[in-house]
């Protein structure tokens, strides 16, 4: 069984610890071949539990020391503060978490959506978010920002991860319209797609929030849709016809 991790990184956040991890060097099986970390699927629980401390090694912390949120495409963002209890943070509902504390590691599950790791190494604090389309339409992107501004961050940088890409993702006229709603310059954002539908690009709307919001910010370029042997995805697993789908995480520390 292959073990060694494929952890991706960016210069952007290379005075802090952090990773994109792929699906690569994972003790799960089947479905979820590979580093499985989401503790919601349907995955042996024993898996996802090795496969979380084999990224909290990783990252250079105790596997209790890996702070997650109970994610729900929201666009709540939550502070670590120093006394808090990291396993009690685990049940919160939120899609964003952010600290100054420098004995954890912040991470965040995807399999489409965008993850968004944060940094100001000069002021302490760091970010992890879960940005899919309704949690950056609805703010999640800023609440974070706000959230690190609030523990003394100024000069943030941020990378998208691995996320779908606009090649891969076919939507709906009442998807587009949605976005419409809230402002007509959205339309940059979606383009004809081969089967008449509009193609969204999530990667660059996660870019353009990033940037209104004042933050230094760049996007992996990694498609999880189109490279199967390193990411899971979960529009491609629908495609497929799969009744569960992988989780992958990416994590940051100070």
């Amino acid at each position: 069984m292959q073990t060694t991790l494929e952890i991706l990184t960016h210069p952007l956040l290379d005075d802090v610890r952090h990773g994109f991890f792929t699906r690569k060097g994972g003790a799960s099986s089947g479905l979820f071949a590979g580093l499985n970390c989401g503790r919601r699927s349907s995955d042996q629980t024993d898996m996802v539990v090795v496969n979380r401390a084999r990224v909290a090694t990783a990252m250079g912390v105790p596997a209790e020391a890996l702070a997650t949120v109970k994610q729900v495409h929201s666009a709540l963002a939550v502070t670590l503060d120093a006394d808090d209890d990291i396993e009690n943070i685990r049940d919160i509902q939120a899609d964003a978490i952010v600290t100054s504390r420098d004995d954890v590691a912040l991470a965040v599950l995807t399999a489409d959506c965008q993850p968004v790791l944060l940094a100001d190494r000069a002021a302490g604090v760091i970010g992890a978010c879960h940005a899919g389309w309704r949690g950056a339409l609805g703010g999640v992107i800023e609440a974070t920002v706000a959230a690190m501004r609030d523990l003394g961050a100024s000069r943030i940088r941020a990378v998208v991860g691995p996320t779908i890409s606009q090649r891969a993702y076919e939507v709906g006229d009442e998807f587009m319209d949605e976005f419409l709603a809230e402002d007509d310059g959205y339309q940059r954002f979606f383009s004809g797609g081969p089967n008449g539908r509009p193609m969204f690009d999530l990667p660059a709307f996660g870019l353009s929030r990033l940037r209104a919001a004042g933050v230094e910010a760049a996007w992996s370029g990694h498609c999880t849709y189109s490279d199967p042997d390193r990411f899971f995805s979960y529009r491609r697993a629908t495609h497929e016809g799969q009744v569960d789908y992988g989780r992958l995480i990416s994590a940051i520390a100070l």
